[in-house]
């Protein structure tokens, strides 16, 4: 699979130059610096994003001006990277 960003509405290539605050995609129009097609977009974190420092943006779909933006890279899934206190501890104490 070849990594890059894609747009979060229709699926199309996007270069880094087109993941600015003002850019569009040029198939559908959306915004592209927005949340949903940013690696930190996760849905049931604490402002739906894994950016700890990040401001609250209400409109997910909408251009911002978030300093921590990063477009999504093709193929990333959206993971909850929480560790698990169990599995710490199994791993700790060797059992499986």
């Amino acid at each position: 699979m070849e990594l890059g960003v894609k747009c979060w509405g229709c699926g199309m290539g996007l270069q880094p130059e087109e993941l600015t605050r003002q850019s569009t995609c040029s198939k559908c129009g959306r915004h592209t610096h927005v949340c949903s097609n940013c690696c930190f977009y996760d849905p049931g974190h604490y402002n739906d994003c894994r950016e700890p420092q990040a401001e609250r943006v209400v409109d997910k779909e909408k251009a911002n001006f978030c300093d921590y933006f990063k477009g999504r890279l093709t193929g990333e899934a959206v993971i909850d990277k929480t560790p698990d206190p169990f599995a710490a501890a199994n791993a700790l104490f060797g059992k499986k």
